[in-house]
């Protein structure tokens, strides 16, 4: 039973952090002003990793890098910590875990998707005028942009939240599955 403690304590620290690295990139990938208190909270939490890799480690092609390696040395201490907690040995797993990171990665992704996302849709209908309505609209836009080409509000809903959700968990299952597979 203290084991599983142990792994719940350190999937949820390790996924929180995670999807914070996620969502500063997604912040910058959609242009989204840091003037906002979503953008303050992010870049707070997550200079001090972020920082000093870009000493090292430069944006190309309006990515960065750093918070990418950031995010991936992150899953990558989550696995280790997870091997150790289990009595593994990490070097005995170490490609393994590497790859593994990668689908962490896509899964925090993805679920950080779906939580904005289920918020968005929750916001909507409670407080519109929420200050952080704006900034979470922001996010979310360019992903249901395309959905809302396709499909057309029913009754004055707009569904494409939804059809974004049910997207976005068949891509867990994906990851799932090809976890499975490299394990």
């Amino acid at each position: 039973m203290f084991t599983e403690i142990i792994l719940f304590l350190l999937d949820t620290v390790f996924t929180l952090f995670g999807m914070a690295l996620l969502l500063r990139l997604w912040m910058q990938l959609t242009r989204l002003p840091s003037r906002n208190p979503v953008s303050q909270g992010v870049f707070q939490v997550t200079d001090w990793i972020v920082r000093p890799l870009r000493r090292i480690i430069p944006g190309i092609g309006g990515i960065d890098w750093a918070t990418v390696l950031a995010a991936y040395v992150t899953a990558v201490a989550f696995l280790v910590c997870r091997a150790l907690v289990l009595d593994a040995d990490p070097l005995a797993f170490l490609p393994t875990i590497l790859a593994l990171a990668v689908l962490n990665m896509l899964k925090w992704g993805i679920s950080m998707v779906m939580w904005v996302t289920l918020l968005m849709a929750v916001l909507s209908w409670i407080n519109p005028q929420s200050p952080l309505a704006g900034p979470i609209w922001h996010l979310t836009a360019p992903l249901l942009r395309p959905i809302q080409r396709v499909m057309p509000r029913l009754g004055g809903f707009d569904l494409s939240p939804l059809v974004l959700f049910v997207v976005a968990q068949i891509l867990l299952m994906l990851i799932a599955g090809v976890s499975r597979g490299v394990v």
